[in-house]
């Protein structure tokens, strides 16, 4: 009989290990039954001697990262790791990814997780304590980058940048979703597909009534791809996340709650670092896209992602572990369906963006109330990965300004009754599509960045 993990005292990291391609990732409630997660990489190759203890370090950090998904089922009120101590660096990026990751999971069961996440130390911390970590060994791994595929807009425009510069690029994605098989291959570039298996007893817990919601998922994405890096060989991993997913999504509890925490610049930069200074000193952890706003990298998709007109889909109803997908590739009826229109909407021709989407969302006077989420009019902006109220109010603008938009329902209504309410000065689309120079992309990529900024 499995015991209810909300009750429990202790939340255990009890082992972790790799042979063979499969990693295996070990937790435990109290004294409970173990929760086994196991990481699938295909075809791997015979890890070279210079790289195990990078590769260790790497599927450490995994281990913890990916504990998340299982910690929160109880939220006990003491973590411990039994798979060896942990300096500062590692136990305040953990104890900053439990917090912030878990921010929406935490404002959607009415908790307040400040003050509860403690990662164990080996030495406690020091207050003043801003000692540089030292640099980690370079590991000569090879030229090459990985970029995650999720099957929408923006890793596309990041996997046309990069083959435009002849970079050495393998698309790879976590899971088995046909959907992003299908776009993968689209691309063109060698493709690497790791499994990833959730322990059943989660489920089990999930059943039960444990605590459950939203999860950093790119963080743990990230952590499964540096134990890529180092096992198969990459020297670079380029996300496609843009500047606007470090926008908060609404205040909570005394802080600011981001669906998309773990795409945000602050996780990326922290999580860059750790990887320097823990597993090697040139493997190379980025967002190609974090220049960008939404707009800017839905501007640049127009431009270069023909291509995938017809197989690319943002809809996150498609990725759902459990519950109904939709019948085509996108529901038209949810947050991430509606921005894309939007933001779409600009740069595209009117006809070929209503065949992509199979009908006009933006002349459809039901749609009103998520397009407002959108806007963050009357509404917070929703939690999903979508860009911020005021580019996606730009957006309406400029569509307001055109005579083939200006008559269809939700752009009307835009126009008449909520620009009226806005300062009109800041309203422009053409300040969204500037880049910034807020970013971690090293220079050797520099060429890539320009093609996006086109």
């Amino acid at each position: 009989m499995l015991a209810d993990p909300r009750q429990s005292q202790v939340f255990r990291f009890v082992r972790c290990g790799y042979a063979n391609g499969v990693a295996e990732l070990a937790y435990v409630f109290d004294d409970g039954q173990e929760l086994v997660e196991r990481i699938r990489f295909p075809e791997a190759p015979a890890l070279p001697g210079e790289r195990k203890g990078a590769f260790e370090a790497a599927l450490r950090m995994l281990h913890l990262i990916a504990g998340v998904s299982y910690y929160k089922a109880g939220l006990a009120p003491r973590i411990e790791v039994e798979t060896g101590s942990m300096d500062d660096a590692t136990a305040d990026l953990l104890d900053a990814l439990y917090l912030h990751g878990l921010g929406e999971f935490a404002y959607r069961n009415g908790l307040d997780l400040r003050g509860k996440i403690a990662f164990p130390r080996s030495v406690p911390p020091r207050p003043g304590n801003d000692r540089a970590p030292m640099p980690g060994v370079e590991m000569n791994l090879p030229h090459r980058t990985l970029v995650p595929i999720g099957g929408g807009k923006d890793s596309l425009v990041v996997v046309e940048a990069l083959k435009g510069t002849g970079a050495d690029v393998t698309a790879v994605w976590v899971g088995a979703s046909p959907l992003i098989a299908a776009v993968a291959a689209r691309s063109g570039l060698p493709l690497l597909n790791i499994g990833r298996e959730l322990s059943p007893v989660l489920f089990e817990y999930n059943r039960m009534g444990a605590w459950n919601g939203h999860i950093p998922v790119t963080a743990i994405n990230s952590a499964i791809l540096a134990c890529a890096a180092v096992l198969y060989g990459f020297d670079g991993i380029a996300f496609a996340n843009e500047r606007s997913a470090s926008a908060a999504t609404l205040e909570y509890a005394g802080g600011q709650v981001n669906h998309q925490w773990s795409k945000g610049w602050a996780f990326e930069q922290a999580f860059a670092a750790w990887l320097r200074t823990h597993v090697a000193g040139d493997l190379d952890y980025f967002s190609l896209l974090r220049p960008f706003s939404e707009v800017a990298v839905t501007r640049a998709f127009a431009k270069s992602g023909s291509a995938y007109f017809d197989a690319f889909s943002s809809c996150n109803r498609n990725f759902r572990l459990l519950g109904p997908k939709p019948a085509d590739r996108w529901c038209g009826r949810c947050p991430k369906c509606h921005f894309v229109f939007l933001a779409l909407a600009p740069f595209l021709p009117k006809p070929r963006l209503l065949q992509i989407f199979g009908g006009n969302l933006l002349d459809e006077e039901s749609q009103a109330a998520g397009f407002d989420a959108l806007i963050e009019y009357r509404n917070h902006k929703p939690f999903e990965c979508v860009g911020e109220g005021a580019e996606a109010r730009a957006a309406f603008a400029a569509l307001a300004a055109r005579p083939e938009w200006q008559e269809d329902a939700l752009v009307a209504r835009f126009h008449e009754e909520i620009a009226p309410q806005l300062d009109t000065s800041q309203l422009a689309l053409e300040p969204w599509l500037a880049a910034s120079g807020e970013h971690g992309v090293p220079r050797r990529f520099e060429a890539a960045l320009n093609r996006i900024a086109g």
